[in-house]
């Protein structure tokens, strides 16, 4: 069992795409800022997409240009391409910060990956060992997340020996780290540390292993207590539990920040972020959205509550 893992706070880009309402610029400046505040040192804070697709990543650049210069921080933007990449790196142009890492995708289906990148599976697992390359000549951490690794919305469960092939292919390209997102939120936590353990004896131990999960039946923080049993030492999660794929039906909600936090406090995993402030910002994020969002522990606090250890002293 790990005594501490990181927390990747992706509720910037992942947890306000799919969102109908159009948060603004200085509202998602704002939620970074009080992320780091409560602790997060990683951050997924834009995508580089085609504003017409996604129109609520529209303003990235915007975003990316007002990040903290903080050096204890490292900020992630998403790259589905090659011009992903491109401008990832020009993010950085002068003396700006720009982002760190370029957040590589890569898809285990071919119906997804149509779907999501106009590219069949292959196509993008090649296009991805391009963008690997290029994130490195420009100094971007490389990093990868392989998308519907668990399970497609279109043709259903995906054979793990296919992720497995896959992310062995993105090895040899080169990479810091890999992910596997349960796209679809339709992973159970047998599997999770199942295809976790079979990729962590195949890959070089100096790769990093990162999840990504959705919520989408409730198998979320299971999910992840699995991973985190498997070995994998970074999870991702996002404020109040928002998130989703707009092309991934049905896809709701990643773990929520909140809820991670309180399984690995009561756990006794250390991670950096705290309870208290997270759940701030929950309320403070409602306020932006205008409703209560998903989060368990948003809604019911920690427990048992500080007024309650008080009076037990």
């Amino acid at each position: 069992m790990l005594e501490s893992v990181q927390i990747v706070e992706v509720s910037a880009r992942d947890g306000l795409q799919n969102e109908k309402m159009l948060v603004s610029t200085a509202d998602k400046i704002a939620l970074i800022n009080h992320m780091i505040d409560a602790g997060a040192r990683r951050l997924e804070v834009a995508s580089f997409v085609n504003p017409k697709r996604v129109p609520q990543m529209a303003d990235g650049d915007a975003v990316i240009a007002a990040l903290p210069d903080r050096p204890d921080v490292s900020y992630i933007g998403l790259c589905l391409n090659l011009k992903g990449v491109e401008r990832a790196a020009r993010s950085r142009d002068g003396n700006k910060r720009g982002v760190d890492e370029a957040g590589c995708v890569t898809i285990a289906s071919d119906s997804f990956g149509k779907a999501n990148q106009g590219q069949t599976s292959d196509e993008s697992v090649a296009e991805n060992v391009a963008m690997l390359a290029l994130a490195r000549r420009e100094g971007l951490v490389p990093q990868v997340t392989i998308a519907v690794a668990f399970g497609c919305p279109f043709e259903g469960r995906v054979d793990p020996g296919r992720v497995i092939a896959i992310a062995q292919r993105l090895a040899e390209a080169g990479l810091a780290e890999i992910s596997l997102a349960d796209t679809l939120g339709m992973a159970v936590p047998a599997q999770v540390g199942d295809l976790f353990g079979r990729l962590r004896e195949v890959l070089p131990q100096e790769i990093r292993l990162r999840a990504h999960f959705h919520n989408t039946r409730g198998t979320g923080i299971a999910n992840a207590w699995a991973a985190v049993q498997a070995g994998v030492g970074i999870l991702d999660s996002s404020i109040g539990g928002l998130g989703g794929c707009p092309f991934a039906p049905g896809a709701l909600g990643n773990i929520a920040t909140e809820d991670l936090v309180y399984l690995l406090d009561h756990s006794g995993i250390g991670h950096g972020v705290a309870l208290d402030r997270a759940i701030e910002v929950n309320g403070w994020l409602q306020g932006v959205m205008g409703k209560v969002l998903p989060s368990s522990v948003g809604q019911a606090g920690d427990f048992p509550p500080p007024s309650a250890l008080q009076a037990a002293d």
